[in-house]
């Protein structure tokens, strides 16, 4: 009797083992739910990409908004005070020659593409004080000028103003194709977090880089935004950087 109380036990133990096998192998017991690992936001990697390219170099930059971005888009550039053009610093000539004008800028009802500044508030521009000239400053201050459009010497004057327009993809590209490609890029960055919840996406990237001019180098941290549209291509995209910081570390005094 005691023997057949051992063995019942024993069975009863082989049993509860093979139920729980069963059950771990999947048996006829329903499966355990496995939570769902969440969705890839594609917007995500584009931003990714997008930051990369500009952080490579000219041609990289160029491709990236031509492919990227939608042909609605518009980039919206630092704010700043000044006339509102572009022109083309590694002119090797030492020519001020206006590339771009802002549209409803200062400058828009002045300049025209094409035009060379020959001197501002009297002093006769060259390949060294370009980037030192009176365009930037207190709204509102009238800055005369002459310039060179065509082979007619123009006076002109512009009020200065506030710079906050969006460019258009065509701008946008007409603006970075001005650039310097051999200075495009940074000594070195690095891409240190990118978060986006649907269509909107921002990327925090740091840059370290040598200043022209003084040859300290200089980091700055820079945070940009991108908003998509439905299609996965960028419809807005904007940075917020260190650009004040950047210059201090260089050993320019801001004074106005």
């Amino acid at each position: 009797m005691k023997k057949n109380t051992t063995m019942q036990r024993s069975l009863k133990t082989v049993s509860a083992i093979a139920v729980l096998s069963l059950a771990a192998c999947g048996g006829n017991e329903a499966p355990i739910a496995q939570e769902a690992a969440p969705a890839v936001n594609p917007n995500i990697e584009t931003a990714k990409q997008w930051v990369t390219a500009m952080s490579t170099g000219q041609a990289e930059g160029l491709a990236a908004v031509t492919s990227l971005m939608a042909d609605d888009g518009q980039m919206m550039r630092s704010r700043y005070v000044g006339f509102g053009f572009t022109w083309d610093p590694s002119d090797g000539e030492g020519r001020m020659i206006v590339g771009t004008v802002t549209p409803e800028s200062p400058a828009a009802e002045v300049l025209q593409a094409g035009d060379e500044f020959v001197s501002v508030r009297g002093v006769e521009v060259n390949e060294a004080n370009m980037d030192k000239l009176d365009f930037r400053g207190k709204p509102g201050e009238v800055v005369e000028a002459v310039i060179l459009r065509g082979e007619e010497t123009m006076e002109i004057a512009v009020t200065r103003g506030v710079i906050a327009t969006p460019i258009s993809k065509a701008q946008s590209l007409e603006w970075m194709a001005t650039g310097d490609g051999e200075n495009w890029a940074p000594d070195k960055w690095e891409l240190h977090e990118a978060v986006g919840d649907g269509d909107v996406v921002y990327v925090w990237t740091q840059n370290w880089d040598t200043d022209e001019n003084s040859g300290l180098p200089v980091d700055t941290h820079v945070v940009t935004r991108f908003v998509f549209n439905d299609a996965g291509q960028v419809s807005t995209v904007a940075s917020l950087s260190e650009d004040r910081f950047a210059l201090e570390q260089a050993g320019w005094n801001i004074s106005r």
